[in-house]
């Protein structure tokens, strides 16, 4: 039987945590499952919890911080200094496993040594909300090479990835880090993407594999000021990769292109489509220029630098009214549509 080493992470989420440790304990029959909690030094009772929790399962190991180290130090203590399972996971306090998850992707490990990590559908639900229902049973698996599915990161200047889903072996998270600590907000792409570069990478189909919780602490943002620190994150993300493994990457040059392209026409997009919403008031588009510029300095021959010119000569105030008149703003509002619905149903 395959063992995993769970961390969960904890920091205010003592009200999560028997929910959380409850899916990993009680809901993977068929893996052989350790539990670390580590508080970093939360103000509330989520300690007394986590002990609590411990003193009822010796599963569970509780570690307690005299004081906060953050969560990149928290997520990397237990990753790379406790975890011993064949096999790891991350799980945040405020998120749970689908029934079976685990077992699921140390299956399809165990078939594909060749694969560092496993991954699956997510579904995220609003914070006080019902939980969706998940799909239990896999219609199969898939392996994709490493090198090509970090090609696709790279053409696409995305993850697919939230975290929860996701269990990698052990020996190669050891091998090739945890997080960076200079990345704080975009460490998890970063990290998936290296261990691409070593190792082969697993998807889990048909099944859904974890629960994330979705409310106003998330560390992810949704505003047009975060949106373009999450660009600027992204960036840098890429960037590490390409210097941290650059020599196990065939045409690196290229890959560095597509991406500093892609970012900069997202930066671009963002920008003119504030016109068209009559956001331009809070929108950083000079930031987003600025931004596209620092990515590729050819900026001004994309179409949507293009696009953004129209919308400055039309104006803030008229172009709102004027977006069925204008073919990019008509191809967006659809592209917007498309890119909804295949987020929905997306695995990579």
């Amino acid at each position: 039987m395959s063992s995993v080493s769970v961390v969960i992470p904890c920091y205010k989420y003592g009200h999560f945590l028997a929910d959380c440790v409850s899916s990993v304990l009680d809901e993977q029959d068929g893996v052989d499952v350790r539990v670390l909690i580590i508080d970093d030094a939360s103000p509330d009772d989520s300690a007394k919890t986590a002990h609590k929790l411990a003193a009822a399962d010796p599963r569970i190991e509780v570690r307690v911080h005299a004081a906060n180290k953050g969560h990149i130090a928290t997520y990397n203590e237990g990753l790379l200094e406790w975890a011993d399972g064949d096999y790891v996971a991350l799980l945040s306090a405020d998120d749970r496993l689908v029934p079976g998850a685990l077992v699921r992707a140390a299956a399809l490990l165990d078939a594909h040594p060749e694969a560092g990590f496993a991954y699956g559908r997510p579904l995220r639900f609003r914070h006080g909300g019902p939980l969706p229902r998940a799909r239990t049973t896999s219609t199969g698996s898939v392996v994709y090479p490493g090198r090509w599915w970090l090609d696709r990161r790279f053409r696409e200047g995305t993850g697919c990835i939230t975290s929860p889903e996701v269990v990698v072996r052990t020996g190669l998270q050891r091998a090739v880090g945890g997080y960076d600590p200079a990345l704080p907000h975009a460490g998890d792409i970063e990290m998936w993407m290296r261990l691409a570069a070593h190792a082969d990478v697993g998807y889990v189909r048909g099944a859904d594999q974890a629960y994330y919780r979705v409310h106003g602490d998330n560390m992810s943002t949704t505003d047009f000021g975060g949106q373009l620190d999450d660009l600027r994150q992204r960036l840098v993300a890429f960037d590490s990769v390409l210097t941290k493994c650059g020599d196990r990457l065939p045409g690196a040059d290229r890959l560095a292109d597509q991406v500093h392209t892609r970012l900069a026409r997202f930066a671009l997009r963002r920008a003119y489509r504030a016109y068209d919403r009559g956001r331009t008031a809070v929108v950083p588009v000079e930031e987003c220029v600025a931004f596209a510029e620092q990515c590729l300095p050819g900026y001004r021959a994309l179409p949507e630098y293009r696009a953004l010119r129209l919308r400055r000569r039309i104006g803030p105030q008229a172009m709102p009214y004027l977006q069925p008149l204008v073919w990019s703003a008509v191809a967006d509002r659809g592209r917007e549509w498309l890119w909804w619905e295949s987020w929905k149903r997306r695995g990579i």
